[in-house]
């Protein structure tokens, strides 16, 4: 019995010195210590909001279906090169007009700052683009998509670039497969949905990331990829706000690393589904400037079309 007595007394022993420790270590700051995770954007109380993927997959036809037109003076920081290739060039103060008519049509002018003289002036039907470079005097033509990257990183600018980035297509859920993660950790806290059309083998080729951040379920970033998995755009969204009654983003950054050249733009002013006639998007061949058509061989010096 004795033997018994003792052996309970050192084990209430042992429980009653594990309990003191766990109160020393809770009341011990220097042995404890608690980190309040702030995210970008919001409070530290804040709460994060949790949604699912067929949610997200409606609100994006939504917001896209609320857009028939857009009309917007914009501020432009163009940026030419590559960070893989260690250099960026920015162009400060560039004024623009972006013009948008579903389903496809765009035109984007630019201005030059403090003059304000054209930059470029490009317009595109969904297929086929014009961009006009008055400095160059040149007028160029052709597919929307870019074959092979001019070295003037101006000439690989696409109307159609922006409006991928700018208006965010529904997913077609008739062709397109879709998976969700939610990426949440100390830094991070957004879903991520991915978008991938099946080849006929079978293979899953991704097509499209979309982020969106866990405070306000507001998309963040869009990432297009090409066949081989690379990145074709990155674009980013910031600072969502009501234009005539529709959420839209201010401030959208536009990466185009394979044709190396990218964009910043800050909305100044926008005006949503007012009318826009078609004259709007006519863009004709200046006189006297040289054309080309891209995806041809180039003209010989001093060649003009009339």
């Amino acid at each position: 019995m004795v033997r018994m007595a003792s052996r309970g007394s050192a084990a209430a022993r042992i429980l009653y010195s594990f309990v003191l420790a766990l109160l020393v270590i809770s009341s011990t700051s220097c042995l404890a210590r608690r980190r309040v995770i702030t995210r970008k954007g919001g409070q530290a109380t804040q709460t994060l909001l949790t949604t699912d993927k067929d949610t997200l997959i409606r609100e994006i036809a939504r917001q896209f279906g609320a857009i028939e037109t857009l009309n917007s003076t914009v501020d432009l920081v163009p940026a030419l090169g590559s960070a893989n290739k260690g250099k960026i060039t920015e162009y400060k103060d560039v004024r623009a007009y972006i013009l948008f008519r579903k389903p496809t049509d765009i035109r984007i002018i630019g201005l030059y700052p403090v003059v304000r003289n054209k930059a470029f002036d490009m317009v595109s039907n969904g297929s086929q683009f014009r961009l006009y470079i008055p400095a160059k005097n040149r007028f160029l033509e052709g597919a929307n998509m870019v074959e092979k990257p001019s070295d003037n990183k101006l000439e690989n600018l696409r109307p159609q670039h922006f409006l991928d980035a700018l208006l965010v297509r529904p997913i077609d859920t008739s062709r397109e497969k879709t998976t969700f993660v939610n990426f949440t950790d100390e830094d991070n806290a957004v879903y991520i949905l991915s978008t991938f059309i099946e080849r006929p083998n079978g293979e899953l080729v991704l097509q499209r990331q979309l982020w969106f951040e866990r405070l306000r379920l507001q998309m963040v970033r869009q990432l297009i990829f090409d066949e081989a998995g690379d990145i074709l755009t990155d674009a980013r969204y910031n600072d969502w706000q009501r234009y005539d009654r529709v959420l839209f983003p201010k401030r959208v950054e536009i990466n185009r690393p394979k044709d190396e050249y990218g964009a910043v733009l800050t909305v100044v002013k926008m005006d949503i589904n007012t009318p826009l006639t078609d004259d709007k998007f006519a863009l004709e061949q200046p006189a006297g400037s040289e054309r080309r058509v891209v995806g041809q061989a180039d003209p010989p010096k001093g060649t003009t079309d009339k």
